[in-house]
């Protein structure tokens, strides 16, 4: 499927840039675009790999004219550029407005223009039922995907654009687990906002397994979201206190702006018109159009009080949260630094 293919990645030098990376270099594929602004990374990308396949390019999805020109002669996109940190996005607002709202609309439109034939855009669980400013400007993201994904345009090369929405990425730069071990091995305490607050643990690995899956398997405009397990904050504290062998105290410090009790992956109206494809769920999009008396409904799914969610999940208690754990390359990485010490 990826043989001889250029694949585009926006916001290729983050998490899931590395691990996507790491993923496709062992493919057939003919050529990877790392899009981002961060020049400092994409140049320890070059040196780290020395590849032919890849080609950096600096550029802002802010900027229509350098992501238009990026998209040229791409097959494949993965869209994940953009600001991820909600505190951050609560206060300063317009800037996530400018990159993950505006700036997806560049890209989406980059990718039409360019008929690319397929584009995964990366959202998250604060898309549902958002309460934050990233939420919100993720959620917007959606609907410019599902809105661009019944652009008639698309029709005349038969391109798909879909979405994948998954949770916590455990390790990935900016989550709690860094943080949580950076304050063990300094001997200080683990600040925690919410004991009970959970979270879905998901691997940068199942992150590209997820947008594989619906590379794969997408209609146009559909959402695709994995099953995955959770857990509370105050076990992962605890699980990672036990395999650092730490006795750092555990400090609870309250909720921050924007943050929520769980995080819920499929609300209770989409879960309504859900399939179950197993480890995975797919929310179809509503592809009809304005002239809603064309569609008289005189059966098939109705709205449901259900909802899929951190604190419906899995619950992981601390002992199988430390064998997820232990399958981290992160973790592992730095239990070895503090043995060679």
């Amino acid at each position: 499927m990826f043989k001889n293919k250029t694949l585009l990645i926006t916001g290729g030098t983050g998490s899931f840039g590395n691990a996507v990376l790491e993923y496709f270099l062992k493919t057939e594929v003919g050529e990877i675009r790392i899009f981002s602004r961060d020049e400092k990374k994409q140049e320890d990308l070059r040196i780290k790999y020395r590849d032919p396949k890849l080609n950096f390019i600096i550029g802002d999805v802010r900027d229509f004219n350098s992501i238009n020109n990026a998209m040229h002669g791409v097959d494949y996109l993965f869209h994940a550029a953009a600001l991820k940190q909600v505190p951050s996005c609560e206060f300063f607002p317009m800037q996530a407005v400018q990159t993950n709202i505006l700036g997806s609309e560049n890209v989406l439109e980059a990718a039409v223009r360019n008929e690319v034939k397929k584009v995964v855009v990366l959202s998250t669980d604060k898309a549902v039922y958002p309460i934050n400013t990233m939420g919100i400007s993720k959620a917007m993201m959606e609907k410019l995907t599902v809105s661009k994904a019944r652009d008639p345009r698309i029709k005349n090369y038969n391109g798909i654009i879909c979405a994948t929405r998954y949770g916590n990425v455990m390790a990935s730069r900016g989550s709690i687990i860094p943080l949580f071990i950076q304050q063990i091995k300094e001997g200080k305490p683990l600040t925690i906002t919410e004991p009970n607050m959970t979270r879905f643990m998901m691997s940068l690995e199942e992150s590209v397994k997820l947008v594989l899956f619906a590379f794969e398997n997408a209609n146009p405009g559909d959402i695709f979201v994995q099953k995955s397990p959770a857990a509370t904050i105050q076990t992962l504290a605890e699980a990672l206190s036990e395999l650092f062998n730490s006795n750092n105290p555990i400090q609870i410090i309250g909720s921050r702006h924007g943050e929520k009790m769980y995080e819920t992956l499929c609300g209770r109206e989409e879960m309504s018109k859900v399939n179950d494809l197993g480890d995975f769920y797919r929310i179809p999009a509503d592809m009809r159009d304005l002239n809603y008396t064309k569609y008289l409904q005189t059966d098939g799914p109705r709205l449901i009080d259900d909802e899929y969610n951190s604190n419906n999940t899995n619950i992981l208690d601390k002992d199988q949260l430390k064998q997820l754990l232990l399958t981290l390359d992160y973790v592992q990485n730095e239990l070895s630094t503090l043995k060679t010490k």
